[in-house]
């Protein structure tokens, strides 16, 4: 516990090791496959349980996000309404994931939330009930609320838990924001790929994600990234954001690439988690509350 009544969770970052649109449905969504690997490394989420019900997350705007659309805030009162809650909570957030990325720190902060609330406001609901919730925030909320590597098919809300080899991965942030809408129209995305099975799926690899050819004729900036470091080995996309990622067997390669990558882009080089850093957190806290 941090000092003052606060506490500190973690929330990680995410990549899609590969992405595929599989087909369209009726509801105007589309289908698809990917595999979520989760990392050891994310933002911070701070939270300080409140008596009189109010939700409050005074840095929203310091990120560019207007109160209205803080996941964080949602996710809260969602949880409020859903378990007939009375209490209330102040939430900062300490940034290091990039806003808009693809490397799902929106959704992995409002499942930090969720799951950190539910112990703090001694809700007992179980871990469907919150992944049903955190369905209604957005389809990658469920993956971190579950915290583990995990396929996903449907929209991205149908999660097989899949063991995945230990990598080091240097994550490259464009600093750019691709608009999701933007893509789902473009004449050049691919709608009807074929399907992969989780037993041909060799663990780790990085396929192609659907939307790269898009990103990188829309975006020469994310496309120079492949370009310039295509020598060194494979970038892939992550989700449908400007962020892009290299996998390798040792921090020492990881490093190494990071050294060669172009003027003007940030960049992190962080290990694979076998589990979610929020599981663990969450253990740590119940053996405290019993001790």
């Amino acid at each position: 516990m941090a000092e003052s009544g606060w506490s500190e969770w973690p929330a990680p970052a995410k990549l899609n090791l590969f992405l595929r649109i599989t087909g369209q449905r009726a509801d105007g969504y589309h289908n698809l496959q990917t595999v979520f690997q989760l990392l050891q490394w994310g933002d911070t989420v701070r939270l300080k349980v409140r008596a009189d019900g109010l939700v409050n997350n005074s840095a929203s705007q310091q990120y560019g996000v207007a109160p209205e659309q803080d996941i964080t805030l949602k996710a809260a009162r969602a949880l409020q309404v859903f378990s007939h809650c009375s209490l209330g909570v102040d939430i900062q957030i300490e940034k290091q994931i990039p806003l808009g990325g693809g490397f799902g720190g929106g959704s992995s902060d409002a499942a930090t939330v969720l799951v950190a609330l539910n112990h703090l406001w001694q809700l007992a609901l179980t871990t469907e009930q919150l992944a049903e919730i955190g369905l209604t925030l957005g389809a990658d909320v469920p993956v971190f609320v579950r915290g583990q590597n995990a396929w996903a098919e449907g929209v991205g809300e149908i999660l097989t838990p899949i063991q995945l080899p230990e990598a080091w991965f240097l994550l490259i942030d464009s600093a750019l924001h691709v608009p999701t809408h933007e893509l789902f129209q473009s004449v050049q995305l691919t709608r009807e790929q074929k399907l992969v099975k989780i037993a041909g799926y060799v663990s780790g690899s990085l396929l192609e994600n659907a939307f790269e050819p898009v990103v990188r004729q829309l975006q020469p900036r994310i496309n120079r990234v492949f370009e310039s470091m295509a020598s060194i080995g494979k970038v892939a996309l992550t989700g449908t954001g400007g962020g892009c990622f290299m996998r390798f067997a040792s921090q020492e390669a990881a490093f190494s690439a990071e050294s060669q990558l172009p003027d003007g882009y940030r960049s992190w080089v962080v290990k694979s988690a076998p589990e979610s850093p929020l599981l663990q957190a969450l253990l740590q806290a119940q053996r405290e509350s019993i001790t």
